[in-house]
């Protein structure tokens, strides 16, 4: 597949994602756990077809020492036994925030409950955060049709 827009020679897509990746750092400097963060990444990418990202926060995964086993399970984390329940309540608030035209009424309350249970406040503003920017990324390349592949750990540290 081939890019139908390369977003890293424009520059005003180029201003916008520095400045996303800035509005990152209080998400990635927060308390909550980096392995959550790599699960909720790859959880929103593959719900919005976005290889790229996928392609990215698997191998990003898996170089912070994530297991395999995990990051195939992802997709299924219903069906899986390898999540925590805290893993499973952030990736469930993932997909509802995700998916908010599919839920109809965004999160569940069923959902905060959990995520209530097993994150702070500074968790929770993290992960509202997280879904918010990796779905933006993630919009960023669908559309512009970003190809998956290449992607090499640490790329763009």
């Amino acid at each position: 597949m081939e890019a139908r827009f390369n977003l890293f020679e424009n520059e005003v897509i180029g201003k916008f994602v520095k400045r996303l990746g800035a509005a990152n750092r209080p998400i990635e400097e927060s308390s909550l756990p980096h392995s959550t963060q790599e699960l909720v990444k790859l959880r929103a990418s593959q719900i919005n077809g976005c290889g790229f990202c996928t392609d990215m926060h698997s191998k990003d995964a898996a170089h912070a020492g994530e297991t395999s086993v995990r990051l195939n399970l992802v997709a299924a984390w219903r069906e899986a036994n390898v999540f925590t329940e805290a893993e499973r309540a952030a990736l469930a608030l993932t997909e509802e925030g995700t998916r908010i035209s599919d839920a109809h009424h965004g999160v569940g309350d069923e959902t905060w409950a959990q995520v209530r249970k097993h994150y702070d406040d500074e968790q929770i503003g993290a992960l509202i955060a997280l879904v918010a920017t990796i779905n933006a990324y993630n919009r960023l390349n669908v559309i512009a049709r970003t190809p998956a592949g290449g992607y090499q750990p640490g790329q763009f540290d």
